[in-house]
């Protein structure tokens, strides 16, 4: 998972804060909307369709 994580990292998709012994990790939405208008919201009401919700 550590090269996952590296991947997602590098290219601004998260940012990782140590916490403790443990990374918290955080979807960087803002600078991804900012750089793909629409993408995430298109993404998630598709995984909404899927669930059934």
């Amino acid at each position: 998972m550590t090269h996952h994580w590296r991947v997602l990292r590098d290219s601004g998709v998260i940012f990782q804060e140590p916490s403790g012994r443990e990374n918290l990790l955080t979807l960087r939405r803002d600078d991804l909307d900012a750089r793909y208008p629409g993408l995430l919201d298109a993404v998630l009401a598709g995984a909404r369709l899927d669930d059934g919700s």
